[in-house]
Parts: structure tokens; C-alpha cells; sequence
């Protein structure tokens, strides 16, 4: 076992493994190189579906041929879109929802995610889970964008109803603006349905 506390993007797997299992629905919401969607694909097995978005055609081709190669392809729909679009697309009954802010590493710095657009697409994400899912937020507040995406995040979540799990894990003293997570979680109900996978 590390002996770290390790970083954003490994306390938000925790959570989506406990949310996530055989047969359920994931949304990669920022697609980027397709390792989240690759995860996901895994968890879900042969009878889920995962769902991933991305604005950039050069992401979804990237994690197009990364889970093709894998033989999990079969497992996925993959939107050319931005996620502020999700709820057109996806069915209600969310295990998990992953959202990776910030760019497309390897490409242009100047095309990143967008507060308003981020805000739109965590609230349907929101909308969109079932009794028990989680949603991930890993935010990057070491550039300009990142930082007022964390300051408008935060804010949305302060605001969600007690029905929801609100969490916000961070470092304090470092200096460099290590990713943070925001998660969100929509508590269990006994006579709620999911959705079946579309």
C-alpha cells in the first residue's frame, strides 16, 4: 500500500468502485485519452454500458482505438459533443459519473473546459444518478480557467439539496495547485429503480 495520500484522480476511483459493478452505467464525461473510459468499461462488464464525451474528435478517436484494441468497444457510446450535452443522450439511472477538467493532454493547452458548460453538465450529471451513484470531479486550480471552475463548482455544490453527499478533498500546504476532488453522491433509496442500460 502507497504510503502517500495519494492524488485526486486515486480518491475518486475509490468512490466509483464502490458505486460501480457488473451490469451498471457509467458517463465518462471528458473522454481525453480514454484511460477513465477504459476503467469504466472494465467495471461495467460485458452487460453495462458506459457513455463518453469529449469536443474534440481527436479525444473520442483516441479512446475510440484504446478500447478497441482492449476489445471493450462493444461496451461504449462515444459522443463527439460536449458534456453539457449529456442529458440528451443519456438515460436516467447513472451508477457513476467521471468528470476530468482541464485539457486534452498532449494538445492545445487553449482548448480546456469551461465553467459554464462544466456547470450545466454536473448539474444534469446530478439529475441523472441513481439511488446510490456517485459523481467524480477531479478539478485542475492551477490555471485561470481551473481556478474559476473550482470557485463555481464549489458554490454549485454548496447549494445541493441534503438528499445528495457532498465531499471536497484537497491538499493545503502545497504549492504548486494539486488536483482536487469534488464528489457528490446520491443516497440510497429502498423503493427506488434504476433504469435499465440503454
Amino acid at each position: 500500500m502507497s504510503s502517500d495520500f495519494g492524488s485526486a484522480r486515486r480518491w475518486a476511483e475509490r468512490f466509483i468502485l464502490d458505486a460501480l459493478h457488473e451490469g451498471g452505467v457509467a458517463v465518462d464525461a471528458t473522454l481525453g485519452n480514454g484511460y477513465d473510459a477504459e476503467r469504466l468499461c472494465a467495471l461495467v462488464g460485458e452487460t453495462g454500458r458506459v457513455y463518453g464525451f469529449d469536443i474534440q474528435a481527436q479525444a473520442v478517436e483516441r479512446t475510440r482505438q484504446r478500447l478497441a484494441d482492449r476489445g471493450l468497444l462493444a461496451r461504449a457510446r462515444l459522443i463527439c459533443a460536449g458534456h453539457e450535452r449529456m442529458a440528451e443522450f443519456v438515460p436516467p439511472g447513472v451508477d457513476a459519473v467521471v468528470f476530468n477538467l482541464g485539457w486534452l493532454p498532449g494538445a492545445e493547452h487553449a482548448v480546456t473546459t469551461r465553467t459554464e458548460t462544466t456547470l450545466r453538465a454536473v448539474s444534469q450529471a446530478v439529475e441523472l444518478l441513481a439511488p446510490g451513484g456517485v459523481l467524480t470531479v477531479c478539478i485542475y486550480p492551477g490555471h485561470g480557467e481551473g481556478a474559476r471552475e473550482r470557485e463555481a463548482l464549489l458554490k454549485w455544490a454548496a447549494a445541493l439539496p441534503e438528499a445528495l453527499d457532498v465531499l471536497y478533498q484537497r491538499y493545503l500546504n502545497q504549492k504548486k495547485a494539486p488536483p482536487e476532488l469534488l464528489a457528490v453522491r446520491k443516497r440510497p433509496q429502498a423503493s427506488a429503480r434504476r433504469a435499465p442500460a440503454g
